[in-house]
């Protein structure tokens, strides 16, 4: 179980993600787990799957390989390198693709969160790929950190405080959520800011 959060907000984007693993009914609290840090660098691009307590291992052993060529620069390049990441998924990872039978597609069984100065976008099981103009999040205590980052929208300025507050929300409510967090922060490009341009004070 996990909660990740993506913030866009005057020209800045943010990743944050909660620090809890389960291994069944047990908590493992980052207290006593070192590598409890949810959230994959790829060059200037952060990554935050849920899924499998594996996916961050998968994640990190795919992009460390040097041969591997990922693009983060639009929604289309993301499905490129994600339709990439699939591949090598199935035929080095032992990814079991299949969710239903009737998907219409193969399943990475994970959902990512990507937080590049492109913007924020959220990949799915079945590898669509959708860009968020403000905010969005994964996991089991999404639904508590939507309504908080709805609600704070105005409050704050800044992105990482809106992750914050959120993440801090979805961990009070959220059994399968709990602190500290780890985020993560981008200046996004000309493209990227463009919904969440910072307004001038008036």
């Amino acid at each position: 179980m996990t909660t990740v959060v993506l913030v866009s907000k005057n020209g800045r984007a943010c990743l944050a993600a909660d620090t809890l693993a389960h291994y069944g009914d047990m908590k493992e609290p980052a207290k006593l787990i070192i590598n409890h840090d949810k959230i994959v660098t790829v060059g200037d691009t952060f990554l935050a799957p849920t899924g499998p307590a594996a996916a961050q291992l998968v994640l990190r052993s795919y992009f460390q390989d040097e041969t591997v060529e990922p693009a983060f620069g639009s929604d289309l390049e993301i499905f490129e390198t994600m339709l990439e990441l699939h591949r090598s998924m199935k035929n080095e990872y032992g990814l079991n693709p299949k969710e239903d039978e009737a998907d219409p597609f193969e399943s990475i069984q994970m959902e990512i969160a990507v937080c590049c100065p492109a913007g924020i976008f959220g990949v799915y099981p079945l590898r669509s790929v959708q860009q968020y103009t403000r905010y969005y999040a994964f996991g089991s205590g999404s639904a508590y950190a939507l309504g908080a980052l709805h609600a704070l929208w105005d409050r704050y300025t800044e992105p990482e405080d809106l992750a914050r507050a959120a993440l801090e929300t979805a961990a009070a409510f959220d059994d399968g959520t709990a602190l500290p967090m780890t985020l993560r922060s981008v200046t996004l490009n000309q493209a990227g800011g463009a919904l969440g341009a910072r307004v001038p004070a008036t």
